[in-house]
């Protein structure tokens, strides 16, 4: 009926290949936001082969299993915005959104949708807002709860998981199907990391069959050995050790369907960037009272919240050569807050307009690092200059230029390649537990809404989020609805890494860097490891850098795989 425009009719989640017998083609399709993954390998003479999972494809024994030594380079950088490349060579990925149209004459790809960052939503009133969203993202969770079995929903605690397991709970009540279970990390030693209060609030409200996991009990090592028999490329995040645990309680009773909150964050999206889109209108009053309430709101200090995005400004309208409004900004700046003029000018003025590669040349002969690349410190300086990782990442990796609205900075976070790479990710923490997960806030209606909405609809009064805290109003408790930031995962990770999983760490350090050292500075990596283990205070920017570090050596040493 709707031929190759089919895709652009479906809702949810999907991965496809038809074959047109009459036109001699393969079909493909994957879903909007890429929670379904598509692998394929193809060769001029040896034909098109595909598969939900990168195992499948060396089935064949003509599929060559290479490392892709660009994947590592954007991999120990932590820049992964390329959505098509895998950590094996000529292993490729089909693109979130797009078709692809295989033939004799070769391979056509093509986009089908794409998130609009220039329309703009205008409702009457706060209300209106607040209601269109709660039907958008109450139609989201309605229609992923079909199923023939107990569902169960990821609960932490937090805005977006709370908000889908009340709402689901609601629908089943209504429906009167059987309950809701949910399930939920839990945290004895260490505390804080706890977030019982607020999942206790919502098991207050009742209707929901409560299961705990102890999070405190395992490492982000713990489970690595029997991931890997699932995962199939190194792993991201330091965190991924909760869904696993989640999942494998979840399948314990007897779940076949989970709903996840996933990314949440950057759907309905914080907004802060609203105070730079302040500081562009010159809206300075305004500006110093979003930044006040939302420090009060959420912790924060209120003088570095005022200093960074008025910063990012001036250095927008540097680059833009506005000096003329630049001088301005910097007389509000140093009228309100007492910041130098002279120390604008010079830092976030004319240095912005210095090119980044004089800027690399200046810091290596002041020696100020020990890379002539703006990468990650964990990056080997020779393999970063043979990839040409530090151009990779200006042509990839747009994070680090200001963005002037807070519908543009939305828009690049739903763009970014790391996105569809956790879903492929969670799709096969949800297969190894026979599980298939839901996640209503990658529904692409929701998505269209939340981009659209005007900025005072995220950020508002020093509330984040604003349009889901009123949407979710007498369906979220209170003490949900209304919080203020979520616990850090970061001392748990330490916790378990040094404690739990200590004797894997050291192993790493003592015994596998060679199987890194052509990717990573491995000086760099055993200071970090003896700044961890001597008793001394860890830096969050430790985490990452072990993390990336340890993972790849175990990978690395468990595939033999090599370029």
């Amino acid at each position: 009926k709707w031929g190759e425009q089919c895709p652009e009719k479906l809702l949810g989640d999907f991965a496809f290949a038809i074959w047109d017998k009459h036109k001699q083609i393969l079909f493909c399709a994957r879903d909007h936001v890429g929670v379904k993954p598509f692998y394929y390998y193809h060769k001029s003479g040896q034909g098109f082969i595909f598969a939900s999972e990168i195992k499948a494809l060396f089935c064949l024994p003509f599929v060559p299993k290479r490392l892709n030594e660009v994947r590592m380079a954007d991999y120990v950088a932590l820049m992964m915005e390329d959505k098509v490349i895998t950590t094996y060579d000529n292993i490729l990925r089909l693109p979130p959104a797009h078709t692809m149209v295989v033939s004799q004459s070769g391979i056509e790809l093509n986009c089908y949708w794409s998130l609009d960052p220039n329309r703009e939503l205008i409702l009457d009133s706060d209300e209106a807002y607040a209601e269109a969203f709660r039907d958008i993202f109450t139609e989201a969770v309605r229609c992923r709860l079909r199923s023939a079995f107990p569902i169960g929903s990821h609960l932490s605690g937090g805005l977006d998981s709370s908000s889908i397991t009340c709402v689901a709970r609601k629908l089943l009540a209504e429906a009167g199907d059987t309950q809701l279970h949910s399930f939920s990390n839990i945290f004895d030693k260490v505390t804080e990391c706890d977030e019982r209060p607020f999942i206790n609030a919502v098991l207050e409200q009742g209707g929901l069959i409560p299961h705990y996991v102890h999070a405190d009990q395992f490492g982000p090592l713990s489970d690595v050995d029997e991931i890997w028999q699932y995962e199939d490329e190194a792993l991201l995040g330091p965190s991924h050790h909760y869904p696993w645990r989640l999942n494998q309680a979840a399948k314990q009773a007897g779940m076949r369907i989970v709903l996840d909150g996933l990314d949440g964050d950057n759907v309905v999206f914080h907004g802060v960037s609203r105070l730079t889109e302040l500081a562009h209108q010159g809206q300075w009053e305004a500006f110093v009272q979003e930044a006040e309430a939302f420090s009060e709101n959420f912790g924060n200090s209120p003088q570095a919240l005022i200093k960074h995005y008025s910063i990012l400004h001036l250095k927008t309208l540097a680059k833009q050569l506005r000096w003329i409004a630049f001088a301005k900004a910097v007389h509000q700046i140093h009228k309100r807050f007492g910041i130098s003029r002279k120390h604008l000018l010079l830092n976030h003025g004319l240095k912005a307009l210095v090119p980044e590669a004089i800027k690399q040349l200046w810091r290596k002969w002041r020696r100020q690092d020990k890379s002539a690349t703006p990468v990650a410190p964990l990056v080997n300086r020779n393999f970063a200059e043979r990839i040409g990782i530090d151009q990779r990442i200006q042509a990839l990796d747009k994070s680090d230029q200001p963005s002037l609205t807070v519908r543009e900075d939305h828009w690049r976070n739903l763009s970014q390649g790391i996105f569809p790479l956790i879903l492929e990710q969670l799709d096969r923490y949800n297969a190894a537990f026979s599980l298939e997960a839901r996640h209503p806030f990658m529904d692409k209606r929701l998505l269209e809404f939340c981009l659209a909405l005007p900025s005072e609809q995220k950020l508002y009064q020093g509330w984040s989020r604003m349009v889901l805290r009123r949407g979710m109003a007498d369906i979220l408790p209170k003490a949900v609805q209304w919080r203020g930031g979520k616990a850090h995962m970061g001392p748990n990770f330490i916790h378990g890494l040094l404690t739990l999983n200590r004797q894997v760490f050291d192993d790493v350090i003592l015994n596998k860097l060679e199987l890194i050292e052509g990717y990573v500075d491995t000086d760099f990596l055993r200071q970090v490891h003896r700044r961890m283990t001597s008793g001394g205070r860890v830096r969050e920017k430790d985490c990452m850098t072990v993390w990336q570090g340890i993972i790849l050596a175990l990978w690395l040493d468990r595939t033999q795989v090599t370029p």
